[in-house]
């Protein structure tokens, strides 16, 4: 059991009603999980306001209420703490309540549109094979040492996050890779984690459902590396537009890395097919499995990392060949004479990437046969620059379904017909029905066409309405080339 004055530790108060010399048992954000004894931290969300439950948290058995009003009628037996901010006490108080982990920890975090699973996936791994033992916090999963804990979030709450850098620093974890989300940052469920280095991988149009503009989005995401100490340090992509502008105003010590400009940290790609590219990194030879120039951005990120963190390159540079992507990342499945390709690709930029690569990777010979969808309830204003892009690139496109959620999808896959150009439009075929998109795909593929399944990637399910069926892109590819 924890005091109360002891958790409030740098949380700025407005008031108290009540002592705050008592013990309580845990914290929680859901009234549905409080029990007696419990402290309730009342978080006012973008659709459901956590005030409106505190007279549940109370009859669940919560002794302490913190939030950011003050309620008209008090119950003398609850301690109320009002403060300015919610969501930061709330990252504040979860991580006076752990002890403080990640001052005990080294801790990277990994922002950026493209590249935050692979680059921190990638971290982690080579981390782990120069001998120490890591954590892993990405969309794909979360690790700590070789246990795996299913991940629901690119940057999981607070309360969470510091839970979990407890259970690392247990098990004798040293470094920590976590992918730092806009969301997250925006709701300050990294306020107040101590970062020892922040990268920037690159930035491009997304996530415009949640912000209102793109400079909103940048200026969140700058916001992370403004917030970093003079201890730390910061690693930036300069090939990309805005990189340079990502760190006009933090305090930590900058370094570069880039494929196309001077930097600290250079890369060349001298060869490249779909078994992975020989590469030069200062100097040295280098054969990696993966395959496209982002990754080489992913790769060159990694080991600038690693030097960053004192380790010499014949260390490094022996480790390199042997990582490998994350999961449905550029994940290829090669079947007789068809290569498949499953990507998490779900922004224009992402999506023009992978394309661009595959047409570097095949023959003219060979077709690129995309299938591709957008998310229901999120980003419109991207559907139709990806169905475009998409569309381009390609020589047949099957716009399905990716998530639909609450929308119709024959409407989502509309608005992607939108952008295409007329010239185009031969190309695109309609297919509501995701598994049946595939198998399409599958049948109109001839010998040696490339197949690009794009937008679900690693995950595992659809989601239609409120359900969550079981989905495998994967699977249904491998089923679907061998009985084409």
């Amino acid at each position: 059991m924890k005091l109360l004055k002891d958790i409030l530790y740098k949380v700025n108060i407005v008031s108290v009603s009540g002592s705050t010399e008592i013990n309580f048992n845990k914290i929680e954000f859901d009234s549905k999980k409080i029990f007696t004894n419990d402290l309730f931290i009342a978080i006012k969300g973008n659709s459901v306001d956590g005030n409106l439950f505190i007279p549940n948290a109370i009859n669940n058995g919560a002794k302490i209420i913190i939030s950011e009003t003050f309620p008209e009628i008090i119950n003398k037996e609850i301690t109320y703490v009002t403060v300015k901010d919610s969501r930061i006490a709330l990252a504040i108080i979860s991580s006076n309540y752990y002890n403080n982990p990640t001052s005990k920890l080294k801790l990277v975090g990994v922002t950026g549109t493209n590249g935050k699973t692979t680059t921190a996936t990638l971290m982690s791994q080579l981390f782990g094979l120069l001998g120490n033992k890591v954590g892993l916090i990405s969309t794909n999963k979360i690790l700590i040492n070789n246990k795996t804990i299913e991940s629901t979030q690119t940057t999981p709450d607070p309360l969470s996050l510091n839970k979990m850098f407890s259970m690392m620093l247990e098990d004798g974890v040293e470094f920590c890779f976590m992918e730092v989300s806009s969301h997250a940052i925006d709701q300050h469920r990294i306020h107040g984690l101590n970062f020892d280095v922040g990268v920037f991988t690159n930035l491009s149009h997304d996530h415009l459902d949640y912000h209102s503009s793109f400079k909103q989005y940048r200026d969140v995401k700058k916001s992370f590396l403004n917030s970093l100490p003079k201890s730390s340090k910061v690693l930036v992509n300069v090939d990309d537009k805005n990189g340079l502008y990502m760190t006009q105003n933090t305090k930590a010590k900058v370094f570069k890395y880039a494929l196309k400009s001077s930097a600290d940290f250079s890369l060349k790609i001298l060869e490249k097919d779909f078994n992975g590219m020989k590469l030069i990194i200062n100097g040295s030879e280098v054969w990696s499995k993966l395959i496209g120039e982002f990754n080489a951005y992913n790769i060159l990120a990694t080991y600038s990392l690693s030097r960053l963190l004192n380790y010499k390159d014949e260390l490094i540079l022996d480790k390199i060949s042997s990582l490998s992507s994350a999961d449905g990342r550029f994940e290829k499945i090669i079947y007789k004479k068809n290569i498949g390709v499953i990507d998490y690709a779900h922004s224009p930029d992402s999506v023009q990437k992978i394309l661009e690569t595959l047409i570097a990777l095949k023959n003219n010979k060979e077709d690129l046969i995309t299938v591709i969808g957008c998310g229901g309830d999120r980003d419109k204003a991207k559907r139709p620059l990806m169905g475009k892009i998409a569309a381009i690139l390609s020589d047949k496109v099957i716009f399905t379904s990716d998530n639909p959620r609450f929308e119709d999808p024959k409407t989502i896959i509309d608005q992607m017909e939108l952008g295409v150009n007329d010239s185009d439009l031969k190309k695109v075929s309609k297919i509501i029905d995701r598994e049946e998109a595939i198998k399409y795909a599958c049948k109109i593929a001839k010998e040696n066409d490339v197949i690009l399944i794009a937008g679900k990637g690693h995950e595992k399910y659809q989601i239609k309405g409120d359900i969550k069926e079981k989905f495998d892109d994967k699977k249904l590819l491998i089923k679907s080339l061998k009985i084409k």
